[in-house]
């Protein structure tokens, strides 16, 4: 059965009780019965099973609406007042809401009869009430991305065995399953997919992933806020019972306290709504290995073997996955309500197959490829979905003076070598066939690789460059894709040049870091210079770009929220390397010594008028509160120095009390900046 449909019928098993558990039904609520019925009926029709594939769009229509009817059901079994969107209109009355919903499922059953796609509105059970949420810790971008998605076809033995404990009756299932394996195996896209269906058929669900190249941001901090946050999204029940116990209470929307937010937002919510929310809860925390140090997830490991999240709501699912790091390991194996699965367990010949399925869609474009060298290729990736991305990247392109066929004979002919995996080995038979080994071409791919590498935040190749042009040696200042132009198979953000520079395997990182892996394409992290070039770079493009009023807001009357096109602006004036030395200059500089020149740059920021621009930004991009963090952190650089860097250091602890003093203001009005500022003086 596809997860769709199993994901419905989870659905309407649910309602179903809940509406034959009532005394008195009204017509056409029972009526609505009815229809279920018939919809579970047809869902298992021998004719429906064998056309699923074609029909995927329709069952997951049928699945949102059937989520929608639920939470209809819901609030008819409890008695409570029902407010339902249906187009434009916003209905109360139960009986209306019911012929909707049986309208609507009888329409997509006979369209499925038809093989025929028709747009059918789906009827909004619920309207997101505007509750202030606002405030909460949120980490943008951590959630679910399509692209990265198994291809339709593969990995369907693993998913249907998550789709089943997901689905699942048993009240005593394991509420975590921890989905683990070697790096390459494919964990990511298994759980992306998963996430993707839960958003498909419109169930309450979150995506959370961390990310190797996103440590600085904490994401740590913020895991459960944002999961708590995006469930709100999902569930009206979920959303009123998360506003009680935030509302009024600004310390613990902001706490990065994980103990506090698991209890207040995840277990006293689900604690509040038990039994409204129809069929299952579905987290899926992606990555967790690549955190950062195991520092970095020891309270959320507490939190996940706790007795809490033993006795979670029997609908409540948590899907993780990581490699199995030590740190990890003994947490996960041992719980009793954890389910663990290893990839690295699969049967060699279901991980070949789905291989093999990959490898010929992305090398069908090459002429006169066979089956032969297909083959070739998903015996060579040794079961590593990892290897036969890259593979396939390594062939396509293609490079100048060498055919497809001549790639796919040198990767043919790589062998592991001592010391090294056949992975690795990839790795470096690309970086050798695209960097130059000159002495020139070596130093340039190193400083290059270094600012990929060492950035906070992966940044497009127009900011890299737009970075690199304020480094303090002027023989830095060459375009980048001198560099990166072969790199396409390991990096993304190569090709489109829109999208973020960064390794597409966090494999590529760990490889680049290691010497005795990388040998002479190794890349120092601890390169003083190049954190010196970093801060440098990052307090020129202050001093150069901030300006007042950069977004040119009308009026200090009207706040931030208001301000309509707000977004538009920000992205069409606050370019992403201003955007990235505003939040980050501080960290740059904290991780580098002292250094009279830096200290100078300081100081023209915090002296002058630039001060209040950079407040500016950071009010505008919503991190008015990370403005304290950064200048404690000058204040701390400085005071290592013994050669008259007073008067700075008094320049930034005057910042650090105006942003104490007008915080919340600035951060509801940005134009109301200079005005306090010169209240303050």
């Amino acid at each position: 059965v596809h997860p769709y449909v199993q994901f419905a019928l989870g659905i309407l098993t649910a309602a179903s009780q809940l509406l034959i558990n009532q005394a008195n039904l009204d017509n056409e609520v029972f009526g609505l019965l009815n229809t279920v019925k018939d919809l579970y009926e047809f869902l298992m029709e021998k004719d429906t099973i064998e056309n699923m594939d074609s029909m995927k769009e329709t069952l997951r229509r049928i699945s949102q609406e059937m989520s929608a009817a639920a939470l209809f059901v819901v609030k008819y079994s409890k008695k409570k007042n029902i407010l339902i969107r249906i187009g434009d209109s916003l209905v109360s009355d139960p009986q209306t809401v019911a012929r909707g919903h049986i309208k609507n499922l009888g329409d997509l059953m006979q369209q499925y009869r038809d093989r025929a796609i028709r747009d059918i509105q789906i009827n909004m059970s619920h309207v997101l009430e505007d509750l202030n949420l606002e405030g909460m810790a949120y980490a943008a971008g951590a959630g679910l991305n399509t692209t990265k998605k198994c291809l339709d076809g593969t990995r369907t033995e693993i998913l249907k065995d998550i789709t089943d404990w997901i689905t699942t009756c048993d009240a005593n299932a394991p509420r975590i399953l921890w989905l683990h394996g070697q790096a390459g195996r494919g964990k990511s896209a298994i759980a992306h997919t998963i996430a993707s269906w839960i958003e498909d058929v419109g169930a309450p669900g979150a995506c959370f992933c961390f990310a190797r190249d996103r440590q600085a941001e904490r994401r740590e901090e913020k895991i459960l806020t944002t999961i708590a946050r995006d469930l709100a999204d999902r569930d009206p029940a979920f959303r009123r019972a998360l506003s009680n116990v935030v509302s009024h209470n600004l310390a613990l929307k902001t706490t990065c306290d994980v103990v506090q937010q698991w209890k207040r937002f995840i277990l006293e919510p689900l604690s509040k709504i038990n039994g409204e929310i129809v069929g299952n809860v579905v987290v899926v925390i992606d990555a967790l290995d690549e955190s950062g140090p195991h520092e970095s997830r020891k309270n959320i490991l507490s939190l996940l073997k706790s007795p809490e999240a033993t006795h979670l709501p029997a609908n409540f699912r948590i899907l993780l996955t990581s490699r199995p790091l030590s740190d990890i390991a003994r947490v996960m194996r041992d719980a009793p309500h954890v389910k663990a699965t290893s990839l690295d367990d699969v049967p060699r010949g279901l991980v070949e197959r789905d291989i093999q399925l990959y490898v010929s869609k992305e090398l069908g474009c090459l002429p006169s490829i066979g089956t032969t060298e297909v083959q070739n290729v998903v015996k060579k990736s040794d079961g590593l979905f990892e290897w036969a991305r890259l593979a396939c990247g390594f062939i396509v392109p293609g490079r100048a003076g060498e055919t497809w066929e001549e790639r796919y004979t040198n990767l043919m002919a790589l062998e592991s070598e001592e010391g090294r995996t056949l992975l690795d080995t990839t790795y470096f038979a690309i970086l050798k066939g695209g960097i130059p080994r000159s002495a020139k071409g070596l130093e340039r791919y190193r400083s290059v690789m270094q600012q990929v590498v060492m950035t906070l935040e992966p940044l497009p190749m127009a900011a890299l460059n737009s970075m690199r042009k304020k480094y303090p040696n002027e023989q830095d200042h060459y375009d980048i894709i001198l560099i990166l132009e072969f790199m396409s198979p390991v990096l993304g953000g190569i090709v489109d040049r829109i999208s973020a520079v960064r390794p597409l395997h966090a494999s590529f990182y760990d490889f680049l870091t290691d010497h005795s892996r990388s040998g002479i394409y190794f890349i120092d992290t601890s390169n003083t210079q190049h954190t010196r070039d970093l801060a440098f770079a990052s307090l020129q493009i202050l001093r150069d770009n901030l300006q007042f009023n950069i977004c040119e807001l009308e009026s200090s009357y009207l706040a931030n929220s208001e301000v309509s096109d707000l977004s538009k602006r920000i992205k069409e004036e606050i370019p992403h390397h201003l955007s990235y030395a505003c939040r980050f200059w501080a960290q740059h500089l904290w991780k580098t010594g002292f250094d009279l020149e830096l200290a100078g740059l300081v100081k023209a920021i915090v002296g002058s008028e630039k001060i209040l621009f950079w407040l500016e930004v950071l009010s505008l991009l919503g991190m008015v509160g990370k403005g304290v963090d950064a200048l404690d952190t000058v204040a701390t650089w400085l005071q290592v120095s013994q050669d008259g860097s007073k008067d700075i250091l008094a320049l930034v602890k005057d910042g650090i009390k105006f942003i104490q003093n007008f915080g919340s203001v600035i951060v509801h009005s940005t134009p109301h900046l200079s005005q306090d500022w010169l209240e303050l003086l």
